[in-house]
Formats: C-alpha cells, sequence, structure tokens
C-alpha cells in the first residue's frame, strides 16, 4: 500500500487472476449510498454481471493523478450491478458512503476470464477476437484485430496490417470489416483465426 494508507473498507489487497480481463473502469459514484457508475469497454456488459468478485487496478496517472484510494490490485465483492439510464451501476459490499465511491474514481475493473457466461453459438466476446488473424477464403493474409468498433447494431472489425508503399517502405494501416455473416465466413477462436470474404483492395 501507500505510505499511511489504507484501502477503503469491502476492498482487500490481492492479485489479478492469470486469466484476468480489463472489462472496464469506475467513472464516478452514482447517487449517496456507495454505488458507482462504470464505463464498460464492451457495448455488451453481460460479463460484469456474471461474476460478484471485481478485482480493481489503480487508474492511469493521466486519466486521474494522486489516487490514494489504494495501491497495487484489490478485490471486492459486488452486492448488485444493473443497467440504468442506459449506463451500467454497481454497488460494492462494504462501501456505503458517496465519498468511498467518489474516492474510487477512475479505477480499473479486471475479471477473471473464466467467470463470463458462456457465448451463445455464433455469438463472441469482443475479448476473444482481438489478436486474431484475419484471412481471406483464398488464404491472403489480411492482417490481425486490433480493436472492434460498435456501429448501431453491427460490430467493425478494426485490422492492423503493414502496408508497402510506392517506394518499398512499409508502414502500418488499417482496414475496416463489418463483423456480420455476410462477411465473415468462420471465427476459429482455438486456431487464433477469422475467415472472411473480402479482398485487400476493398
Amino acid at each position: 500500500m501507500l505510505p499511511g494508507t489504507q484501502p477503503s473498507a469491502g476492498l482487500t489487497p490481492s492479485s489479478l487472476p492469470d486469466d484476468a480481463l480489463e472489462v472496464g473502469r469506475i467513472l464516478d459514484a452514482w447517487g449517496v449510498k456507495g454505488w458507482v457508475k462504470i464505463l464498460p469497454h464492451s457495448t455488451d456488459p453481460e460479463a460484469l454481471f456474471s461474476t460478484k468478485s471485481w478485482f480493481l487496478q489503480v487508474p492511469d496517472a493521466k486519466f486521474r493523478p494522486g489516487f490514494t484510494a489504494f495501491s497495487g490490485t484489490v478485490s471486492l465483492k459486488v452486492d448488485e450491478s444493473k443497467i440504468h439510464s442506459g449506463t451500467v451501476v454497481a454497488k460494492f459490499n462494504g462501501l456505503d458512503e458517496r465519498n468511498a465511491a467518489e474516492a474510487l474514481r477512475g479505477a480499473r475493473i479486471f475479471l477473471s476470464r473464466s467467470s463470463f457466461p458462456a457465448a451463445s453459438t455464433d455469438e463472441y466476446y469482443w475479448v476473444d477476437l482481438i489478436g486474431l488473424n484475419v484471412v481471406n477464403r483464398e488464404g491472403i493474409a489480411l492482417g490481425c484485430v486490433r480493436d472492434l468498433m460498435a456501429t448501431g447494431p453491427n460490430s467493425v472489425l478494426c485490422i492492423e496490417y503493414t502496408a508497402t508503399e510506392e517506394d518499398g517502405t512499409s508502414s502500418s494501416a488499417e482496414r475496416m470489416i463489418p463483423f456480420v455473416s455476410a462477411y465473415v465466413d468462420a471465427v476459429d477462436i482455438a486456431g487464433k483465426c477469422i475467415t472472411v470474404d473480402w479482398q485487400p483492395d476493398y
């Protein structure tokens, strides 16, 4: 812990599970009874509701300098989490006052991947798609999934690849492919590959 600093009630010094994934961060306090407002990293926050054990790490210094609620990693129990007015709010066990909730503003939220509910057939968690290689039906490599972007009812794969310029130099570039069945033939999580009906010059 920081010299002279003790974690707030309900927070237990801990270490991240080996399969921990960052799923969001705490935006601010919500209400006066210790609830917090969450900013999920995915448009589908279902994983946040699947477990009562969350892990927090200190925020990036650029986002919130001078953070003193705790240092390192802490674990905590979630009494309740839900969607309210289009955002996610949560109540932690042992945190019953607004001041305690405000002290956690900016904290990064991690969950164990093993606690995620099983995805339905042909549904995938964004975090499982990031890092997968993308090839087309002809076997041409199109790059690696760097991120996903929500665009209304569909998601879009943001794929990073190396482009060769006319002078022979290489640079990093990005292509986007809608993550819909019309373009995505197969997703092989174990094989770390997505096969698509897409050409390099699209």
